[in-house]
Parts: C-alpha cells; sequence; structure tokens
C-alpha cells in the first residue's frame, strides 16, 4: 500500500504543480474544472447516486455551472460560500439525528455544488488578482499560502493528536479526530503566517490580519474534511471512489482545500491584498 501511494504521488505531483503554478489563467481555469467537475463525479456516489450514467451527468452539469459563472463577480459567490460552511457547521454538530433533513438525494447532490464550485471560483479568483502582501505581489503567491495553510494544518494536527488527542473532536462523524488535533494544527498555522510575514517584511498590522486569517481558514479547513466524512460515514463508503490508487479519490485529497480556498479568497479580498482580476 506504501509503495503504491508513493508511486502514486510520484506521477501526480508534476501534473499537479504544472497545472497550478505554469499554466495561463484560461488554462489554469480549465485544468482546475477538470479536476472539480472529477471531484462531481465522486460526490455525485457520495450523494447517493450509484449509476455511471447519473453521475457523469451530474459532473457534466457541474462543469456547465462553472462554465456559466465565469462573468460573474466572484465576491458574489464567495460570500454565499462563507454562509454555506455556517450551514455545515450546524449540519456537522448535529449529525446524525440532523441527516433527517438533509439526507435525502437531492439536497445531497445540491451540497455538492455548493462545496465545489465556490472552491473553483475562490481559486481563479486568486489565480487572476495580484495578491499584495508585504514585500510581495504575485497572483500565484495566495494559492500557494493557502494550499500551504491547509498542509501545516494537518501536520500540526497529526502530530498533536497523536501525541495529546483523548478528547475526540466529532466521534460521531470521524472518530479520529481530536480537539488537541484542531489546537496543535492552529498553533502550527499560527507559527507558519509569522514566519511568511517576516519573511515578506510586512508591517505587525499586516501580521496580525495575516494570522487571523490564516486562524480562521485552517479552522474552516477542518469543517471541509468533517464534512465529507460525514457524508461517506452517512453513505456508508470508505473513499470518494478508487481513481487514485492507494489515496482513494479526488475529493479525499482536496476535501479540506474546498472550504479553505473560498474563505481564504473571501477574506484577502476583503482585506484589499487581492486586486480584481480579469480572465
Amino acid at each position: 500500500m506504501l509503495k503504491t501511494r508513493i508511486i502514486t504521488a510520484l506521477i501526480l505531483a508534476p501534473l499537479a504543480i504544472g497545472g497550478i503554478f505554469f499554466l495561463p489563467p484560461l488554462g489554469f481555469a480549465v485544468f482546475t474544472g477538470a479536476i472539480i467537475t472529477i471531484g462531481a463525479w465522486e460526490w455525485a456516489n457520495m450523494a447517493g447516486i450509484v449509476g455511471q450514467g447519473g453521475r457523469i451527468l451530474y459532473a457534466v452539469a457541474t462543469a456547465l455551472i462553472l462554465f456559466g459563472l465565469l462573468n460573474i463577480p466572484a465576491v458574489i459567490v464567495l460570500w454565499l460560500a462563507l454562509v454555506w460552511w455556517f450551514v455545515c457547521f450546524l449540519l456537522v454538530r448535529n449529525y446524525p439525528s440532523g441527516s433527517l433533513r438533509w439526507g435525502n438525494l437531492p439536497f445531497r447532490a445540491l451540497m455538492g455544488l455548493f462545496v465545489l464550485v465556490p472552491a473553483w471560483v475562490g481559486l481563479n479568483h486568486l489565480r487572476t488578482g495580484g495578491f499584495q502582501f508585504g514585500t510581495v505581489e504575485n497572483n500565484l503567491w495566495g494559492i500557494l499560502y493557502v494550499f500551504c495553510v491547509v498542509w501545516v494544518a494537518d501536520i500540526g494536527a497529526y502530530f498533536a493528536g497523536r501525541a495529546f488527542g483523548k478528547k475526540k473532536l466529532a466521534p460521531r462523524v470521524s472518530p479520529g479526530k481530536s480537539w488537541a488535533g484542531v489546537w496543535g494544527g492552529l498553533l502550527a498555522v499560527g507559527v507558519f503566517a509569522v514566519i511568511v510575514s517576516y519573511l515578506a517584511s510586512a508591517s505587525g498590522q499586516e501580521m496580525g490580519l495575516l494570522v487571523l486569517a490564516s486562524l480562521v481558514t485552517g479552522l474552516v479547513s477542518v469543517l471541509g474534511d468533517l464534512l465529507e466524512s460525514m457524508l461517506k460515514r452517512f453513505r456508508g463508503i470508505k473513499d470518494s471512489s478508487q481513481l487514485l490508487p492507494g489515496h482513494g479519490g479526488i475529493m479525499d485529497r482536496i476535501d479540506s482545500l474546498t472550504a479553505a480556498i473560498p474563505v481564504f479568497a473571501l477574506i484577502i479580498t476583503q482585506l484589499g491584498w487581492l486586486t480584481t482580476g480579469h480572465w
């Protein structure tokens, strides 16, 4: 299993890095749209659509929605995403009793759109905007930063959870997660934000705001993971798919990012650190 995971990672890493950091904006939109479309195909299964025809139709419909949003102001979608993730917090907190409200197939299918579409919009908003922080100005810097926040949060949560994880975070949703893991992940994110601020020669105010934005983003990323875990547990499946040998599916790899990206994009836009981009 470990060998399979390593081989898959070695194949996918160059493709992901090339597609995200070296494509022009339109190529980036198509590349990320393809990833989101595959994620939609997997979400259809989590929603309860078991037939391949239905899953493909759901994925195609998602792709068409992405195309239809090309000329819609991104900030509108990002604000709606913020509201959606607050709703998700309530859904996860009330599981399993609350599943009577959202457990039907149409609602779970709609949930996938609320998760996937804003993630794509936020990612492309970061790509086409100019990120200005401290002495750094680069439209790819924001994408790299939000990815690192999620990765750092995961690493911090892993080690803190293993060392101190006695009190479970949401045992009915994801038994492996603990409150110690959450605090450890946020501590790691806070330290990371301070280091980045120092390297970017940011002012004290900018540093404080980046730390706050990063902590909120890291916290929301946990919710993205929990939401997918809740859907899979309700559906009775372990992975979103077997598309990535040794890793499960696309959604198993991007669940935290789907929550973190739109929230981070909204925050830095409101702070004035992201100039309006164009396709």
